[in-house]
């Protein structure tokens, strides 16, 4: 009689933790998990090369970006652009925030201004001045990231924030992110 309460209860304990597990894996994969943004450009396509145009070997101007899947409790979007395989470290090629949350692509040769007619703000990229600084890499093939950010607030952030600050003013305030990357090498 021992041995069956004790397989009894064996059972109804297995049972409660699979629900218990099945309940939270529902429940995260609801609200804890992040959506993926899917970021896309005319210009290039992902692990693509970008044209010169958008280099400091052509007209160094941004490329159209376009984005899908953001969140509807969306309140703004936050773009960071760089290249990981600088030879210093990574480079900051573009910083971007306050983009309106219904937002859904951005023209190229955005303007080098801090602030945007819509409110979109510009920080400072490591070529040390506001908006879009192309790829220049000094030798080989470099990768170059452009990471969208869907955010629960708009920023207050001064206009000369860099990459450091935007991410610090970001911490747990992301519902999706996602990332187109670029290749180019200089001729």
């Amino acid at each position: 009689m021992r041995n069956f309460k004790t397989i009894i209860v064996v059972l109804i304990f297995s049972v409660l933790l699979c629900s218990c597990k099945k309940i939270s894996n529902h429940s995260s994969s609801q609200g804890g998990t992040k959506m993926t943004i899917t970021v896309t450009s005319e210009a290039f396509a992902h692990e693509g090369m970008i044209p010169a145009r958008y280099t400091c070997d052509g007209e160094n101007i941004s490329p159209g970006l376009a984005w899908e899947n953001v969140p509807a409790q969306t309140q703004s979007i936050a773009l960071i652009s760089d290249d990981p395989d600088a030879p210093a470290g990574t480079w900051v090629h573009w910083v971007v925030w306050n983009i309106p949350a219904d937002a859904r692509s951005l023209p190229e040769n955005i303007p080098p201004d801090e602030s945007l007619p819509d409110g979109t703000m510009q920080g400072v990229s490591d070529f040390g001045r506001h908006g879009y600084g192309g790829p220049c890499p000094p030798s080989g093939t470099h990768r170059y990231y452009f990471k969208v950010y869907a955010l629960d607030k708009s920023l207050d952030l001064p206009a000369n924030s860099n990459k450091k600050d935007l991410l610090k003013a970001m911490q747990g305030r992301i519902l999706a992110e996602g990332q187109l990357m670029g290749k180019y090498k200089r001729r």
